[in-house]
């Protein structure tokens, strides 16, 4: 077992699974957590005798996005430490989707933004049936620029369209027929479809795993160095809407725990 602030890393044969641990907060993002699940992926990478990868989180949730903190500190730093603060984020999302090995979400409660972010950039994702879903950052006045190139791959363009803007909560059914999860299954079979998973996966060769992933991603037009052309574009949008007006009054009601000026007390009431 490898354990750090935030993560908890262990080895089922030759599959490293990573845990997000964080369940106070929904083992939701902050700095730390970013750095070190970027890590622990670089050095999975690194070992030959690691064949593939599976994330999931610790306690009930997956991945709840930003936590508190962290959105407090986007709120308040300046439009350089947001972009900054979206690069590394973007480097996370970047490692794990072009990692030359086969990764898997093991999706076991909620996911929200980011969260939905790895989720896409796995090449598998299995979840539970009770897990929630939400693109929500619209609902903060922001975008979710960091993580759309991989959510627009998984669910394509037009679902992405809808989701991006409604910013609705969505149920485990509605994320696999959309694509966002490969399977959904019963809370208590998760493992079971996981283990399922992981035994036909292995009769493959890992070096033809590995050359297949890099096949798909090519035929598809996708490059790592174009990636982070991309992200760097995304980092600055992030970074502008986070600063300007509407963005700043979105993070402080949020944080507030109140409704954002946009919306009308009879639009709050018509929503109830």
């Amino acid at each position: 077992m490898y354990e750090t602030e935030t993560l908890k890393a262990t080895r089922h044969g030759h599959l490293a699974e990573i845990i997000l641990n964080r369940p106070d907060v929904h083992n939701a993002f902050n700095d730390v957590l970013v750095a070190e699940l970027t890590q622990v992926l670089e050095m999975a990478d690194q070992k030959p005798d690691i064949h593939a990868v599976m994330i999931t989180g610790e306690g009930k949730s997956f991945c709840a996005g930003a936590d508190t903190h962290w959105m407090r500190g986007m709120a308040q730093a300046s439009k350089l430490e947001n972009k900054e603060d979206s690069l590394r984020l973007a480097r996370l999302m970047r490692v794990l989707n072009y990692l030359s090995k086969p990764t898997i979400a093991r999706v076991n409660g909620a996911a929200y933004g980011g969260g939905i972010g790895l989720i896409a950039c796995c090449d598998v994702a299995i979840g539970v049936q009770s897990a929630k879903f939400s693109l929500s950052e619209v609902k903060l006045g922001l975008v979710p620029a960091v993580i759309s190139p991989y959510v627009v791959d998984a669910i394509g363009l037009r679902r992405a369209r809808r989701l991006f803007v409604t910013g609705e909560v969505f149920n485990a059914e509605h994320a696999a027929m959309i694509g966002l999860l490969h399977e959904a299954v019963p809370d208590d079979e998760l493992d079971d479809a996981i283990a399922k998973l992981v035994a036909t996966m292995e009769k493959g060769g890992p070096q033809a795993r590995r050359e297949s992933k890099r096949l798909a991603l090519r035929v598809a037009g996708k490059d790592e160095r174009a990636q982070a052309k991309l992200d760097a574009d995304n980092a600055e949008l992030i970074a502008r809407v986070r600063v300007d007006e509407e963005g700043q009054e979105g993070l402080s009601a949020f944080l507030e725990k109140r409704k954002p000026s946009w919306i009308t007390e009879a639009e709050s009431a018509e929503a109830g």
